[in-house]
């Protein structure tokens, strides 16, 4: 009797400290992903702030104004986050902004600055390394890998409807009526067919790795450039689309 008291009272022990432990590591883990969010908003918003691009830039202009949303975006999901999903959704978004404000300094002539965690997905997608373009249902859509008054939309590269799209500038952000309902997502699907299959089939997209299939909307990592941000930060947030150029979709 006294064995199977002393067994019990050790078995009690064990789970005792096995519950604690987890406890203390999901806390540690909250933390660390609360503070990395937080250190990529706030370099966003450095970055943002000390940054103007001169009137006639509008590809600057509209970047810098793309990552000012992104920016906006993540300070709200940081004050809603509660669970370690939604603090790397922030850093996600964040980490868009970056890419927005790399984008902006790119199409100004300047050095775009030190590196950034690489979007999830970005890899798979790769960016354009020609023109593109194409009729659908009367508009005319193009993309480039280099800023014009003409393709002044950045997309740092991501899926958009499970359809891989390169990094590159557009003249309309068409992934936002992507985004919205089943009709946007139609147009949208509409113009990956026209304009971007062909462009992954010719060799226009640099580093894609699409085979004509779908794509899907959550392969990829998000590996660091100059951070450590990690983990998987898809789904949604409740949010959704953030305007301005949306990220539509995170890999």
């Amino acid at each position: 009797m006294l064995l199977w008291l002393t067994l019990l009272v050790v078995a009690i022990a064990v789970i005792a400290f096995v519950v604690q432990s987890n406890k203390k590591r999901a806390q540690a883990e909250l933390a660390d992903a609360e503070a990395e969010a937080r250190r990529l908003y706030e370099r966003l918003g450095g970055q943002t702030m000390n940054l103007t691009a001169p009137g006639d830039d509008l590809p600057a202009g509209q970047a810098l104004a793309d990552a000012g949303e992104r920016y906006t975006a993540s300070g709200s999901q940081l004050e809603q986050a509660r669970t370690i999903h939604q603090y790397r959704l922030a850093a996600e978004t964040a980490i868009e902004g970056l890419h927005y404000v790399r984008a902006a300094r790119t199409a100004m002539g300047m050095d775009p600055g030190p590196e950034i965690p690489v979007l999830r997905g970005k890899r798979s997608t790769g960016a354009l390394t020609e023109p593109v373009s194409a009729e659908v249902e009367g508009r005319t859509y193009t993309g480039s890998p280099d800023p014009s008054d003409q393709n002044r939309h950045y997309y740092p590269g991501g899926n958009v409807d499970g359809r891989p799209v390169p990094a590159g500038w557009y003249n309309t952000p068409w992934w936002q009526p992507a985004l919205a309902g089943a009709a946007g997502a139609f147009v949208g699907l509409m113009i990956f067919d026209a304009m971007l299959a062909p462009a992954y089939a010719m060799g226009a997209v640099e580093g894609g790795d699409y085979s004509g299939g779908d794509a899907g909307a959550d392969g990829g990592d998000s590996g660091d450039g100059g951070g450590d941000y990690g983990g998987d930060a898809g789904g949604d947030y409740g949010g959704g689309d953030f305007g301005g150029g949306d990220f539509g979709g995170f890999e």
